[in-house]
């Protein structure tokens, strides 16, 4: 079903990345802001600000909140064994035993997620997310069903794939807590990386990312990557360049890029969000009032929500 389209007037969607968003709170709010048991709340109080910000700076007509059922999935790492491999806890299950991996997180941080989880229902605040992808697949999915603009508001650079003019899908990339956010276009793209948003995932999986243990090909950096792509317009054009002996390809180049074919064989699936995502069906309206008030009371004072939750509730009233 497409997304973005109510009553026949077009609705901008918005689209946050969760978890990169309560770990920029967790990180930038003091851990001394906590419930009225000692419990640290920072993630939580700091998520809610952030929605505020957001909502109050621009005006979506709808919201998801893009969960992580999987933040690891089982189908990348047989791709790509060293898929984010340095960033599984110790007492994660061993592979090939059937279990999920664990994702190493601050032991504060943890018990925050489920909160977060609560207040969002409570509030009639939609989330989505779907076993066996990530929230960056859950939002290239409601991306590409949309039928109108889209803003993701994400502090992972991955996600600089789904921008697209025509479309009207922009990032939202936060530079300083959400007070502060590079508004990602394709003329922010061309200009920080030489790519559009429909070739910034061949720029990444050439160049490759280590906090995501993406290897990428040996030699190749970003400037080098955009002038391939540049030159031969795509993985594709690039490859069918390594097998043409009259093409400028440095012999180096060409040798490197030819060593990396089993890697280049397989990146794309992993580095390119998914746009087919089995998606839970939502009503993504941004709530004016709370789904539950009792619900959402009892959460505020368990937790001590405070001005945090205030603010958030005033800016979805007005």
């Amino acid at each position: 079903m497409p997304y973005g389209i109510i009553g026949g007037v077009t609705r901008r969607l918005m689209l946050l990345d969760t978890a990169s968003l309560y770990f920029r709170a967790y990180y930038g709010v003091p851990d001394s802001v906590r419930a009225p048991d000692g419990t640290p709340v920072n993630a939580v109080r700091g998520l809610l600000d952030f929605i505020a910000r957001l909502v109050q700076d621009h005006r979506p007509d709808a919201l998801v909140a893009c969960m992580d059922a999987d933040w690891r999935p089982r189908w990348r790492v047989e791709l790509i064994p060293s898929y984010k491999a340095h960033r599984v806890a110790e007492e994660a299950p061993a592979a090939g035993t059937g279990g999920s991996d664990v994702e190493e997180v601050p032991d504060t941080l943890s018990p925050q997620v489920p909160v977060i989880e609560d207040v969002l229902d409570a509030l009639g605040i939609a989330r989505a997310g779907v076993p066996d992808y990530e929230a960056d697949d859950v939002i290239g999915t409601f991306t590409a069903r949309a039928t109108g603009p889209v803003d993701i508001v994400t502090g992972d650079r991955d996600l600089y794939q789904l921008v697209d003019d025509a479309r009207g899908v922009r990032v939202l990339y936060p530079v300083k807590g959400v007070g502060t956010l590079q508004l990602t276009d394709e003329a922010v793209l061309r200009e920080k990386y030489g790519v559009s948003g429909a070739r910034y995932a061949d720029l990444a999986l050439l160049r490759g990312d280590p906090s995501d243990g993406l290897p990428g090909v040996p030699g190749i950096g970003e400037k080098t990557a955009a002038k391939l792509l540049d030159s031969y317009g795509d993985l594709a054009g690039i490859l069918a360049a390594v097998d043409d002996p009259h093409t400028r390809l440095t012999p180096s180049q060409r040798g490197r890029l030819a060593e990396a074919r089993p890697y280049l064989a397989v990146a794309p699936r992993v580095v390119r969000v998914a746009s087919d995502v089995p998606l839970p069906a939502v009503d993504s309206t941004l709530p004016k009032a709370p789904r539950d008030p009792e619900a959402l009371d009892a959460l505020a004072r368990r937790w001590g929500l405070g001005g945090s939750l205030a603010r958030l509730l005033s800016t979805l009233t007005r």
